[in-house]
Formats: structure tokens, C-alpha cells, sequence
């Protein structure tokens, strides 16, 4: 802290000076009294504070200005003396927010809900708005969250996945006051930036960690509310072009169920490696007219190919389904046997 004039300080500056001036006991005893927010103002001030001038420590404890006077002032070790008196409250509360402060855990909106476990996150927000669970599992990774929504309702999850999906970005202010109304439970603090978080992509990833089925159940749920954004969000989870992920067996059950012409202009924009694995899962004589096709094929509307993708993604989504194939990367990573 630059040098101190009583003048220029705030109320929260002087108290944090004048508990210095108090001791470890005095502190302690004063912190079992305050709100962790508060007690975690004057810890951010007083870890600042290494000397405190007789003529300030005099002002501020006139009871005691004889022998400040006789004292030049007090050289503190504030870390240790936060530390002591910290523990002497026998809150373990306060001592968090010590480590929090020392550590920089607080810079990190969110981050002790990152440590534990889904079961006790689900229960601390399953009487939250909707809206604010989104908010606050927007800011975990995608893996966590798709675990507590686990614990969670059908109804509830479906809700929460949708408002997710509609997040952009979030303002300091909001999540700050989200997290001020779950101090006790969470801690942290925001950030000065806005938080990049929730979004379509965060949906996609979390819903490709559930167990198998679930991830349709709330897609149909968001179908139903919002059928544009299920689209999107169905076309973002599987493309055409990961079906070079699936395994021989599986394609060789989708392409049975695909005529020439559709798969044709499928294979239009098709990389390379997609189209040499479809030619190998099908006789030779189709894949030299497809081939011979895609050759003579003149410039044609980007959207029929999307519509011809999407027709075979459909009919793959409906094999894994109803569990005739696996496709990788998707759900509880079930294989066949």
C-alpha cells in the first residue's frame, strides 16, 4: 500500500489498519463477527500493508498514543499474522477465504463448484432459477456439468441445456451477483473480462458426454420449445463427415438403407477419406458408377448436398438408436460385442 494518509483512506482501510494495530486476538475476534465478503475486503487490504506510521497508528488509537508514540511504527509479516489470526477464529470458512486470496483461486469465477462432487452441485442448485443454473454450469467444463445433470430431472435438464445454448456472453456484474448469493457454498470472484461461456458448442460437447439416450431425450425436449435450435445443435453433434468414425459393420447398415442418388450427392463435397471409406463398404460395381457420377455431376446447390447429409445422419442416428450401431465419441462409448 503507498503511503497512508488518514485523510485519503476508506472506512474499510482504516478498520484494516486498525486491526493490524489490534493483534491476532482482537483480529480473530472481529472476524467471527463478519460476513466472509467483508472479512474478505480487509484480508486484500491488510496483505498489502507491511509498516504502519506512528502518526497514523496514533490517530486511529487515541487510547493508546503514549506509547505510539514511542513506537515508530509496526513492521508486520502480514501473512503470517492473517494466517494466525485467521485460525484463531475456528471458522473454516475464513481460512478459505485466506486461501483463496493467497492462492488466487478467487480470480476464478466458479472454481471451487469444479471441485466437488456432481451429486452435492445438483443439490446446491436445484432450487435455483433455471436461468441461473445455466449460468453458473456454463462456467464448468463440459464434463462436470454433464454430470450433475445427471441428479437433475429430465424436465429441469432439458430446461437448463437450452438456456445454455442461447448464452453468449455474461457481464462482470451478473455472475458477481450470483456468486455473492452463493458465497458460503462456492466462493470465487469474477473476473474484469466478460466470460466467454454456455453457447451451442458447449451444449454439443456436454450432450456427447451423456449416457446414451439421454442426449435425445433433451433434444426432443428443446424440440420442443425451440425446433431451429435442436436442428442446429443435431446437425453441430453429428455430421456426415463423422461417419468415417463409424466402424465397417455399422456404415455397411447405413449404406443398405441409401439409394445411389442420394448417397451421390451426399458425396459431392465428401473429404477424401470419407469417400475412399464408403467406396470400400460397397461392391465395386457401385463405386465406379458413383464414382463415374460424382465426374460427369455439374455445380449444384449447396443445400441439396446438406439435405442428402442430413438424410443419411438421420437415418445413423436412428441405427444407433435403437442400438444397431455405435458411433463413436457419442454417449456412454457403449460398443457392440
Amino acid at each position: 500500500m503507498e503511503a497512508m494518509q488518514l485523510s485519503r483512506m476508506t472506512g474499510a482501510e482504516k478498520a484494516a489498519v486498525l486491526l493490524l494495530c489490534l493483534g491476532e486476538a482482537a483480529t480473530a475476534a472481529v472476524f467471527r463477527e463478519l460476513e466472509p465478503s467483508s472479512v474478505r475486503v480487509l484480508i486484500r487490504i491488510m496483505i498489502g500493508i507491511e509498516h504502519i506510521p506512528a502518526e497514523l497508528a496514533s490517530e486511529l488509537m487515541g487510547e493508546f498514543q503514549s506509547i505510539q508514540k514511542k513506537n515508530p511504527g509496526k513492521f508486520i509479516k502480514s501473512n503470517e499474522f492473517l494466517r494466525k489470526a485467521l485460525h484463531e477464529t475456528g471458522d473454516e470458512r475464513a481460512e478459505q477465504v485466506y486461501y483463496e486470496v493467497m492462492t488466487g483461486v478467487e480470480s476464478r469465477p466458479l472454481e471451487t463448484i469444479s471441485t466437488m462432487q456432481p451429486r452435492m452441485v445438483a443439490s446446491l442448485l436445484e432450487n435455483e432459477h433455471p436461468q441461473t443454473m445455466a449460468l453458473i454450469l456454463s462456467t464448468q467444463k463440459p464434463e462436470h456439468t454433464s454430470k450433475v445433470l445427471s441428479y437433475l430431472s429430465d424436465e429441469v435438464g432439458s430446461e437448463v441445456m437450452y438456456r445454455i445454448a442461447r448464452i453468449d456472453k455474461v457481464a462482470p456484474e451478473v455472475l458477481r451477483q450470483i456468486e455473492e448469493a452463493l458465497m458460503r457454498e462456492i466462493g470465487g470472484v469474477v473476473g474484469k473480462e466478460q466470460q466467454e461461456v454456455g453457447g451451442i458448442d458447449m451444449v454439443v460437447d456436454i450432450l456427447g458426454r451423456m449416457e446414451k439416450g439421454a442426449d435425445r431425450q433433451i433434444l426432443d425436449a428443446i424440440d420442443a420449445t425451440d425446433p431451429e435450435l435442436a436442428e442446429i445443435i443435431r446437425k453441430k453433434m453429428f455430421t456426415f463427415s463423422d461417419l468415417v468414425g463409424v466402424d465397417n459393420r455399422g456404415l455397411q447398415m447405413i449404406l443398405r438403407e441409401i439409394n445411389n442418388d442420394t448417397l451421390t450427392m451426399a458425396l459431392k463435397t465428401a473429404p477424401d477419406e470419407l469417400k475412399n471409406k464408403i467406396f470400400s463398404n460397397i461392391s465395386s460395381r457401385a463405386a465406379e458408377m458413383i464414382q463415374e457420377d460424382l465426374e460427369a455431376m455439374g455445380p449444384v446447390r449447396l443445400s441439396d448436398v446438406e439435405a442428402m447429409q442430413q438424410t443419411i445422419v438421420q437415418l445413423a442416428l436412428k441405427l444407433e438408436e435403437e442400438g444397431q450401431i455405435v458411433i463413436p465419441g457419442r454417449g456412454a462409448g457403449d460398443v457392440l460385442v
